[in-house]
């Protein structure tokens, strides 16, 4: 098989699987439930809770301007993707986790950004929480995008802690040989 076929169908089929995933739920969600509905599912400690994000992670820039939240959002993902495309193209053909894991990422970015672009927010629907303290709510692509991150970044790690070669010092040889 060829390999540029075979990396180029991880970063598609991975990201299709995650885009198709979010997408489903987040509509199961809005088509059986009422916006801030919550249904305990571990009680104590996770409900599905039915909230739109019109700001960032965490809620950031939901109280902007809304053409400026979309704009933001909708520039911000374009250029993410963009950049991820970028980092998946000069990722070596062999690093099969660094690929799923951007795959990842760029599925999840997309079924945020598809989000934003018909409803203008984020549906999350995923709520955790002990006691009073709640995580913030989130969603599959959220969750696609966490995984992804924190898997290259394990990665990186380990890739660090890998003994690399010497720099090539020129030995008087290779001068005599024309080799600089």
């Amino acid at each position: 098989m060829n390999h540029g076929f075979q990396r180029w169908g991880i970063l598609l089929g991975v990201g299709l699987v995650i885009v198709v995933l979010d997408q489903i739920t987040k509509i199961l969600v809005m088509h059986t439930m009422h916006l801030h509905e919550s249904i305990p599912v571990i009680a104590g400690v996770f409900n599905l809770t039915y909230i739109r994000n019109p700001g960032a992670a965490f809620g950031m820039f939901a109280t902007t301007n809304s053409a400026f939240r979309l704009i933001f959002f909708v520039g911000t993902s374009i250029f993410a993707l963009g950049l991820l495309g970028t980092i998946f193209y000069r990722m070596h053909p062999a690093d099969v986790c660094g690929q799923l894991s951007v795959s990842s990422i760029f599925g999840g970015a997309i079924g945020n950004l598809m989000d934003r672009l018909q409803y203008g927010e984020v549906v999350d629907f995923l709520d955790f929480y002990i006691g009073g303290y709640h995580w913030p709510a989130f969603n599959v692509a959220d969750s696609a995008i966490s995984v992804g991150v924190v898997s290259l970044l394990v990665l990186f790690a380990m890739d660090n802690k890998r003994e690399r070669p010497g720099p090539v010092v020129p030995t008087e040889e290779d001068s005599f040989n024309g080799k600089k």
